[in-house]
């Protein structure tokens, strides 16, 4: 459900203001609004010198974060009373935070240079076994010049015409050494006197052959650089652990100032941001905004205890404001309230309608679970949902999903005895019989259930759109008829295929055809094109049938390689990875889908997107960041 909010105006004399900014930010539950226009209040606006803070401020946050994102992650800890920070806390956090940016950038210039070196030697890794071999063949020319080239795999023809080629250009001053690498390259090692090298090298120009680059550092050859590379590769993961090692000592050296610097840096701005959300007079100050109704008597009488009277909280009169103004807080029992996460993906419904949560959190997991439908898929879901559980927090996005996935894995192990499916018909080759009925063979059935529960679902969202528009007569009985058309109709077609007895079709078509015409009295001759686009949507649910039906079959097909592959070890091999793939199908698939059948379908019979998320002014911590973002 939507948390009733009640719009507070907060009264005063002008020079509390910033105390009454503090003391609000403190309580953490006023949304502040846009400021009143009417005379003689005017838009608060900030001081010059308030706006050099709140530009210094920036600087200072952007230093400190860009500080702590360069050290290790620090712990989160509960926030410390400590009274407001003075004039030298800022200053000295700027300090702080400039000499720290500096020296973590410093720390990951570093780190990247030698991770940069680090791949650069493990590129020339593979030439290491080749031409250490001729450093030995090299070492009897002393005054010659060595040139290391390396042929590719189809360039191995024309060694011999370089042979030829170098004998017709120098006669015998020169020898040539080669090895056969494993990628199918050949490494070549050409020694010449050093009177003859410029013949050498404009015939290796001449003939396209590029001696392998020396990099800079290593030395003026690859004979002299490889010793070199061989032993910088042994010392890199020494130097990147006193890199890592100078991260940790800066983090438990200064890692708790720059967190105290960050959260009071981001706590001012906030207070400077609310600034201009005030109105003044000559000598009064007016703030209004948004709390939650059971916050409010709690809110105003600790203003009015902490200013012994000199501010006035009063409540805004309902007229005075439209819904779409006010803030949306989704306040759900514990069962449901991890479902608003799939609610936050979408955008809020406004103020005063319906939150769609209650619904999502019963119709999500049966639609899952009826496409998944696995006992043996359902355990391992619900597995891997404890696992994430255990590893959360409290709270989190990820709590949140597991819960949902525990949830769909409930739902998918109950489908699964309905179905009688154990990782698809390896249930029934262990005595496992349907509860209901066999979805591989009894493919009607199915498609009536997924039907069925499309209309369901659809006319639940008809009847929530009646209440959405209680407002708007019209709007509301229209929807009321179209719910009761998509009853009538069903009827008929119950009565016509025989579930229901016959005596019901003629009842239900005259129905239909009194109905019709109040319908287009009430939504006009748009109305029959969104009675179509009704009953579309409902066989649309036909994809629960279609999805499941392709699950079960990939899981058969996997439990029927282990006799056809010959071997069972390699034929229960191929079987699980199979089974893998089709878990993590099956788990993604009726996500989608059943996600679609909520966002689609469903809503576009009720919800009215565009609500204001709800930010109050409070102390900045990272979790309210998180959620932010």
């Amino acid at each position: 459900m939507i948390t009733k909010m009640s719009r507070v105006r907060i009264l005063g004399p002008r020079d509390v203001l910033v105390d009454v900014l503090r003391v609000v930010q403190d309580l953490g539950v006023l949304h502040l609004a846009a400021p009143p226009t009417d005379e003689p209040l005017a838009p608060a606006v900030l001081t010059p010198r308030l706006a050099r803070q709140r530009r210094h401020l920036r600087h200072v946050l952007e230093d400190v974060e860009t500080a702590l994102e360069g050290l290790p992650r620090q712990r989160p800890t509960r926030r410390r009373e400590r009274p407001p920070p003075t004039v030298g806390d800022y200053a000295r956090w700027a300090r702080l935070g400039r000499r720290m940016r500096r020296a973590t950038e410093r720390l990951e210039q570093e780190r990247a240079a030698l991770e940069e070196e680090r791949a650069l030697v493990l590129k020339y890794q593979r030439y290491f076994s080749a031409f250490r071999s001729f450093i030995e063949a090299a070492s009897r020319w002393p005054n010659a010049t060595a040139y290391h080239v390396l042929l590719k795999a189809d360039e191995a023809a024309s060694l011999g015409k370089l042979r030829t080629s170098l004998g017709e250009a120098i006669g015998d001053e020169f020898e040539l050494y080669t090895q056969r690498l494993p990628t199918g390259e050949t490494a070549l090692l050409v020694l010449v006197s050093a009177s003859s090298a410029p013949k050498v090298e404009a015939l290796m120009a001449e003939a396209r052959v590029r001696e392998i680059p020396v990099p800079s550092g290593y030395g003026s050859s690859l004979a002299e650089a490889i010793p070199r590379m061989i032993a910088r590769l042994g010392e890199i993961p020494d130097a990147l652990r006193a890199v890592s090692e100078r991260r940790a000592e800066l983090a438990r050296t200064h890692g708790p100032d720059l967190v105290d610097a960050r959260d009071a840096v981001r706590d001012r701005l906030a207070e400077l941001a609310a600034i201009p959300l005030s109105g003044l007079s000559g000598r009064a100050f007016v703030v209004e905004g948004w709390l939650p109704s059971g916050t409010r008597p709690s809110f105003t009488q600790r203003l009015e205890d902490r200013f012994q009277g000199q501010v006035v909280v009063s409540e805004v009169g309902r007229e005075e404001w439209v819904a779409e103004e006010a803030p949306v807080v989704l306040h759900n029992p514990r069962l449901f309230r991890p479902f608003e996460a799939l609610i936050r993906l979408f955008p809020l419904p406004q103020y005063g309608t319906i939150d769609p949560t209650p619904f999502v959190a019963v119709f999500f997991p049966v639609f899952f679970g009826l496409i998944l439908g696995d006992v043996g898929y359902g355990l391992v879901l619900g597995l891997g949902a404890l696992v994430l559980r255990l590893r959360s927090k409290a709270g989190s996005t990820l709590r949140n999903l597991a819960e949902i996935a525990g949830a769909c894995a409930l739902f998918t192990v109950l489908a699964g005895f309905l179905y009688g499916e154990f990782l698809g018909d390896l249930g029934e080759r262990m005595g496992l019989r349907p509860l209901a009925f066999d979805r591989e063979e009894a493919v009607v059935p199915f498609l009536i259930l997924a039907v069925a529960l499309g209309g369901v679902h659809i006319l639940v969202g008809l009847v929530l759109g009646v209440v959405a528009a209680r407002s708007h007569p019209r709007r509301a009985v229209g929807r009321g008829i179209s719910a009761l058309m998509i009853v009538l109709i069903i009827l008929a077609l119950l009565a016509v295929i025989g579930v229901l007895p016959r005596a019901f079709f003629n009842p239900a078509v005259v129905g239909i055809l009194v109905a019709f015409p109040i319908l287009i009295i009430a939504e006009g001759l748009v109305a029959p094109i969104e009675l179509l686009s009704t009953l579309g949507n409902i066989l649309s649910y036909a994809r629960i049938m279609a999805v499941g039906i392709a699950s079960v079959m990939l899981a058969v097909v996997a439990n029927r390689m282990v006799g056809a592959l010959g071997s069972v070890a390699v034929g229960v091999l191929f079987a699980l990875l199979f089974h893998l793939v089709n878990f993590a199908i099956g788990v993604f698939s009726p996500t989608i889908h059943a996600l679609r059948l909520q966002y689609v379908e469903f809503f576009g019979k009720f919800y009215s997107p565009g609500g204001i998320r709800y930010e109050p002014l409070r102390h900045w911590t990272p979790r309210i960041h998180n959620e932010r973002a």
